[in-house]
């Protein structure tokens, strides 16, 4: 969706999503878990970010959805902006060609020991 009016016109994303009539997943934040719970590459942002991403879509696709049908995500991460780049390229790559609505922020504290990362988000469940 293009900026209209005072919004700037240049961000990597889009300013709003419209979730059509139905259904509405909300999901816990995802985390860089592996399928034994334990948080993978402590210290690699970019390997977290890409093992979150990946159990986002894991949760999406149980539900009947993608990627695509994100209208909104959250995340986090423990570190300073540089590593919220590296976070955001991460992401950002991997949810495209979509562009959902996201928020990007630096926190002190996640759940996990060695937990650098995680996503939150918000996806319109496609009609069944």
């Amino acid at each position: 969706m293009p900026a209209d009016g005072p919004l700037f016109a240049g961000v990597p994303y889009d300013y709003a999503a419209v979730a059509p009539a139905g259904a509405t997943l909300f999901t816990a934040g995802a985390c860089p878990l592996d399928q034994e719970g334990s948080v993978v590459a402590p210290g690699d942002y970019r390997a977290q970010a890409r093992r979150a991403l990946e159990n986002l879509t894991a949760v999406l696709h149980l539900h009947g959805a993608g990627v695509d049908d994100l209208v909104r995500t959250t995340i986090y991460v423990l570190g300073r902006r540089h590593h919220l780049v590296q976070v955001w390229e991460v992401v950002a790559a991997g949810l495209a060609p979509h562009r959902p609505p996201s928020t990007l922020l630096g926190v002190s504290a996640l759940g996990y020991r060695d937990q650098l990362v995680e996503i939150d988000a918000i996806a319109a469940l496609p009609s069944r």
